[in-house]
């Protein structure tokens, strides 16, 4: 029927609150018209309050009007049911659609906000006022967008809970925002307690904090992108160590199986051998049973010999039995009254201590090894046992030393001593400056303590390829782009790198420890006594293993390498 009339297109005969046609109709005083049952409901349910007002224009009735039946609507009502009874083929259709789209108002989930001026059956709110505090349909929104004392209304998306946005000590709506108690205030609120305050719109405080909130959204993003970097790295390194961990584990399980193999093999050597041992004095037991056997059949000839009667038998056979025949003889057998394997088994001792001093002493390389395979790096340490926890053990290489250098047995210690010694040159020697280098460079994370002696001594960390040869600053310690050199001296400290000095204020420290983060690029120098100072930390991007090198700068100079636990 509403695709066939064009009245009814207008909906001027339908209730604004059940959306029907009218049924007696009455008009109140502001000239909209509303079935009498559905006013009369609305403003029941008001209370008994003199003062009404209308659903759609809100404007107020005082005293509440008397309603009286409109006949002309009524009428016109009538007519438009005839015409709907006589067009009951097109009107079935129209029904349809009709029905179609009060379907497609009416409330579907919890979430929607029901229309406030819908009596019988709710519909879906699709806007709210923030002046009438109410939300409507779409049918009953359509005065807001005609009635020009409505269209000054502010409409916002339907919300069920308006009251919220009503100030409860004077029942304004909240549009003004408060930075100074940073809360949301009323037109009067900022006229009374919030007199003076710095006051602003909550437009302009939205749009304020809107964009502070864009800001942060970008840091955010940031972050979101630095995090999902950090989670492919992450990945990535997770597939590499996994399948390092996993060739590790191979390499480790076949070497150790080759160890149990080699010394099972021994193992079955030092049976054998002794299973040999066994076999000869079987062997010789055997034999000397064997003799014994054979001299008592002798004897017993002998025997027989010696109380025979007949002449020609006696003197035919005792020629042959003169002397024992085939028998050991017994002055060459001399028995070990203390006959046993106690000096094997000693060996065999002192074979499993040195194997378990070598465990003792490669051990630890093999788990703090593994322990520097991380994923994440630790924060860098801050007090002395968490650089202990890093603390690489090396030997310093006589090879490296220059001739006037004289190193200890074990390597850790190095003394200036007179030019009277010489020792053969070679490639690795230093030849001019007094100077060497350790056995092994450094990487990843290491810390290690050393001690010093004299008037001065340099410490530092070099390239493997350094200079070697001559008196140029390619060989010096500190005075190239190959090496870094802390100078020890009594009245201070420096530090020299490609011939570049810097100064270091505090007092002298005769223990100083070294801290080296490959990776990182962080080269630390540290005066250790009961605490731990920070001398001086440099930033660079090593491309080679490092090896720690020492220079001494007088005679009786000494430098000793600490032994960590």
């Amino acid at each position: 029927m509403a695709q066939t009339h064009g009245v009814l297109n207008n909906e001027e005969f339908c209730c604004p609150i059940c959306l029907d046609l009218l049924k007696d109709p009455v008009a109140i005083p502001c000239g909209h018209s509303y079935c009498m049952g559905c006013i009369r409901g609305y403003w029941a349910s008001d209370g008994d309050l003199e003062t009404v007002s209308c659903p759609q224009c809100r404007q107020s009735f005082t005293p509440r009007p008397i309603l009286k039946r409109n006949t002309l609507p009524a009428e016109m009502v009538e007519e438009l049911k005839k015409m709907h009874l006589q067009a009951a083929s097109p009107a079935t259709a129209a029904t349809t659609t009709s029905t179609a789209t009060a379907a497609a108002l009416c409330l579907g989930t919890s979430e929607d906000v029901p229309c406030d001026l819908c009596t019988r059956s709710k519909r879906r709110a699709v806007k709210s006022c923030l002046m009438c505090l109410a939300s409507y349909c779409k049918l009953h929104l359509q005065a807001h967008y005609e009635c020009p004392a409505l269209k000054k209304h502010k409409l916002v998306e339907a919300a069920a809970q308006l009251q919220d946005k009503i100030c409860p000590h004077h029942d304004k709506l909240l549009e003004i925002y408060c930075r100074s108690d940073q809360k949301c205030v009323c037109i009067l609120c900022v006229m009374e307690e919030h007199k003076g305050h710095d006051t602003v719109s909550a437009a302009a405080e939205t749009t304020r904090k809107q964009r502070e909130l864009g800001m942060v959204r970008r840091k955010f993003k940031l972050t979101i992108h630095a995090r999902e970097k950090e989670l492919l790295d992450l990945r990535q390194a997770v597939d590499t160590l996994k399948e390092s961990a996993q060739s590790a584990t191979e390499t480790s399980g076949r070497i150790f199986m080759e160890l149990m193999s080699s010394i099972e093999r021994r193992h079955t050597e030092v049976r054998e051998l002794i299973e040999a041992q066994e076999r000869a004095a079987a062997a010789l037991l055997a034999r000397l049973e064997e003799d014994l056997a054979e001299l008592r059949k002798q004897d017993a000839q002998l025997e027989f010999l010696l109380h025979t009667d007949d002449h020609i038998h006696f003197l035919q056979c005792s020629q042959s039995l003169s002397a024992p025949s085939g028998v050991t003889d017994p002055a060459s057998i001399h028995t070990d009254p203390l006959l046993d394997f106690g000096k094997m088994n000693s060996a065999v001792y002192a074979l499993r201590k040195r194997l378990e001093d070598v465990l003792k002493v490669e051990w630890p390389k093999i788990t703090r090894a593994a322990s520097t395979v991380k994923i994440v790096q630790s924060p860098e340490p801050k007090i002395r046992p968490e650089f202990l926890y890093y603390s690489s053990p090396f030997k310093l290489d006589p090879r490296t030393a220059h001739k006037d250098l004289s190193l200890s047995q074990d390597n850790e210690v190095v003394t200036v001593r007179s030019r009277e010694h010489s020792c053969p040159d070679n490639l690795e020697r230093f030849d001019y400056w007094c100077q060497v280098l350790a056995g092994e460079g450094l990487s990843g994370r290491c810390y290690w303590e050393v001690e010093w002696s004299g008037m001065g001594v340099n410490m530092a960390v070099a390239y493997g390829d350094m200079s070697r040869k001559g008196e140029g600053g390619d060989s010096h310690f500190g005075h190239n782009d190959r090496s870094w050199s802390l100078f020890c001296s009594r009245k201070g400290f420096s530090f020299w790198h490609n011939n570049v000095v810097t100064k270091i204020p505090g007092p002298c420290s005769f223990k100083i420890g070294v801290y080296l983060d490959h990776r990182a690029g962080t080269l630390s120098f540290y005066s250790v006594s009961d605490t731990m100072s920070l001398l001086h930390r440099v930033k660079a991007t090593f491309t080679q293993a490092l090896y720690p090198g020492y220079e001494f700068a007088c005679y009786g100079a000494s430098v000793k390498l600490c032994q960590m636990e």
